[in-house]
């Protein structure tokens, strides 16, 4: 399964209330750390279905970025039940990444 992007409109269903944990990769197109992250992310979206992976584009949905205090980018944040178990900064190896969930 590849990646879902979650905008305003769909992200209350599509991570709040989604029954597995969620990898959520907030990302802008001119990051060169968050391109760097992309290839990983598809991976691990595509290995493992019992998560769901979700992609905000922060210049899009500045009002979630704002809402989850979004300073640096790629922030990596898992979500389980609605809440924020784990999050990380920056570019990470997907060993890191996997680590969070």
């Amino acid at each position: 399964m590849s990646a879902v992007h979650v905008n305003k409109n769909n992200f209350q269903k599509e991570v709040l209330q989604s029954d597995k944990p969620v990898l959520l990769d907030f990302w802008a197109p001119w990051c060169g750390p968050c391109r760097r992250v992309v290839p990983l992310i598809e991976e691990i979206a595509e290995e493992r279905s019992d998560i769901k992976v979700a992609k905000i584009n922060v210049d899009e949905e500045q009002e979630l970025a704002a809402e989850f205090r979004i300073m640096s980018i790629p922030t990596l944040m898992v979500i389980k039940n609605g809440k924020v178990t784990s999050s990380a900064v920056g570019a990470r190896p997907k060993s890191q990444i996997l680590a969070m969930l």
